[in-house]
């Protein structure tokens, strides 16, 4: 108010003296008042600029204090706590979004508002015309995560559509095929407001691209900007991944290790593949500052582009030439190899474009975990499919890979003699076949007093059972030493099984 008056008086003063200078003859004017004629009119000058100034900075606070509002507002879904936290520039970058005050709050379809872990994946997936791949990425990244590492991890699933159907149809697959994950707030389903997106019809095309191409990367820009911004208060870090990809046994500790060793460099991302977008880490408090560089340009150029033009304009001088300029950026980003993500889809979110990209730097997956067991003789009901026997995997040689097995199928390991086994090991499932492993499936192992002929069956004793994918354990001093040990499947299954690991430790 007092900043108003000010202007007001000043500009009341000035017009009044510019107006009385202005109606005396200039030759009958004395210097002095020559002099006090030009402050004057420098001065008003000045007060139209400092009108102008004033007028921004009060739309600024008016669009900070909306911001804050939106902040407070609790959700209609999910954990009340779960807020987008925006920064007041995005209603400069998309003003549509100050017609609905509900227009960046998230809807939270899955979720129980985990936050405080190390590391935040975040996987945004569209509705796509052909394949899609969500389910099996998520066997990817749950595949063999131990109990810590399965706490200190917060997977977002960003669904990145308004039609709700589809929405809660992705949702509904996602605690089909993870309901512990799901349970245990390790796994979310977030879609956005239906009133985020503009209106993608009046888009300029540029860099060549068709006008479906350029909907599709700005939306993509704005996809990713959201997921972000959601994700930005939940961890330490912040991993960028598609819908299609397929992660390397062990990422995680990989990835966090290597977060770590390089902690004090000031790198604003991490790369764990190169292939665009896939697998680029940030610091979470550098999201902010990354979301709105993207939002600023999100019409003009695709985001693995403006990443690096990020780069550019914190380290690169134009008048350096560009190798300069490389090795700068290059002080702004770590790679690591071997590569921990690789990408497996052909068909591109895109309509019609095929994206079959794969990243050389990705290696090979491991299959099989081989050990020295000791010598036995092998039975199955289970038929094995091409080479992948039991009698291999057993040797170490490869894995086994079985039809899909129905109630009363079984292994039998039985030792040409009585031995005493300190523990076992069974994992099913490997980095190819994620979802073939062996569910409802026990044990058992048969003391030396007993016999393996079927009318001895029952003096088999349950020892263990397969819990998610494994099943591992000791036997009991009053059962050694052991003729044999089996398997027994309690319920048909649905998918084949995948027989990774096989260890009898003596």
């Amino acid at each position: 108010m007092r900043c108003h008056r000010f202007k007001c008086l000043l500009a009341f003063v000035c017009f009044v003296s510019v107006t009385w200078i202005k109606s005396v003859h200039r030759d009958a004017v004395p210097p002095v008042m020559q002099t006090l004629y030009e402050r004057l009119l420098a001065a008003e000058e000045r007060g139209v600029e400092v009108n102008r100034n004033l007028s921004s900075i009060l739309e600024q606070l008016r669009n900070l204090s909306k911001a804050e509002t939106l902040n407070s507002t609790k959700q209609p879904t999910g954990d009340p706590g779960q807020q987008i936290h925006l920064q007041p520039n995005i209603y400069f970058y998309m003003p549509h979004l100050r017609r609905h005050s509900d227009s960046l709050v998230p809807n939270v379809v899955l979720g129980q508002g985990r936050r405080g872990v190390s590391m935040v994946l975040g996987v945004p997936t569209v509705k796509r015309t052909k394949q899609s791949y969500l389910v099996s990425t998520l066997q990817s990244l749950l595949f063999n995560l131990s109990p810590s590492q399965r706490q200190d991890l917060l997977i977002i699933v960003f669904v990145a559509e308004v039609d709700s159907d589809y929405v809660n149809s992705i949702a509904q697959a996602v605690s089909k095929n993870f309901p512990t994950d799901v349970q245990s707030g390790l796994l979310e389903v977030v879609s956005p407001s239906q009133f985020y997106y503009p209106d993608f019809s009046n888009l300029t095309e540029t860099l060549g691209d068709s006008k479906e191409r350029v909907k599709w990367r700005t939306k993509q820009n704005l996809d990713f900007s959201f997921l972000m911004l959601y994700a930005k208060d939940k961890g330490t870090y912040y991993v960028q991944l598609e819908d299609d990809v397929v992660a390397k046994e062990g990422y995680y500790d990989a990835m966090k290790t290597f977060a770590d060793q390089e902690a004090s460099k000031p790198w604003i991302y991490l790369e764990f593949s190169q292939l665009g977008f896939i697998g680029k880490m940030f610091r979470t408090r550098d999201l902010a500052m990354i979301t709105d560089f993207f939002l600023m340009f999100h019409r003009d150029k695709p985001i693995d582009w403006l990443l690096d033009h990020i780069l550019w304009v914190k380290v690169c001088n134009p008048e350096k030439d560009a190798k300069h300029c490389a090795t700068q950026k290059a002080s702004l980003k770590q790679r690591y190899k071997p590569s921990l993500f690789q990408h497996v889809g052909l068909h591109s979110s895109l309509p019609g474009k095929l994206q079959p990209l794969k990243d050389k730097d990705f290696g090979k997956q491991t299959l099989y975990f081989p050990h020295i067991n000791p010598p036995a003789a092998l039975n199955s009901s289970l038929q094995h499919y091409q080479q992948h026997s039991l009698q291999r995997a057993y040797r170490g040689e490869d894995f086994f890979w079985a039809l899909t097995p129905v109630k009363g199928d079984y292994i039998i390991i039985q030792f040409p003699q009585p031995i005493h086994i300190t523990g076992f090991l069974f994992r099913s499932g490997n980095t190819e076949n994620f979802g073939d492993k062996m569910n409802n499936t026990t044990v058992e192992v048969l003391p030396s007093n007993g016999s393996t002929q079927d009318e001895e069956s029952e003096r088999y004793t349950r020892v263990g059972e397969f819990v998610d994918g494994v099943a591992a354990g000791t036997i009991e001093d009053t059962l050694q030493p052991v003729s044999a040990l089996r398997l027994v499947v309690h319920s048909n299954s649905d998918v084949w099984t995948v027989m990774s690991e096989i260890y009898i430790k003596v």
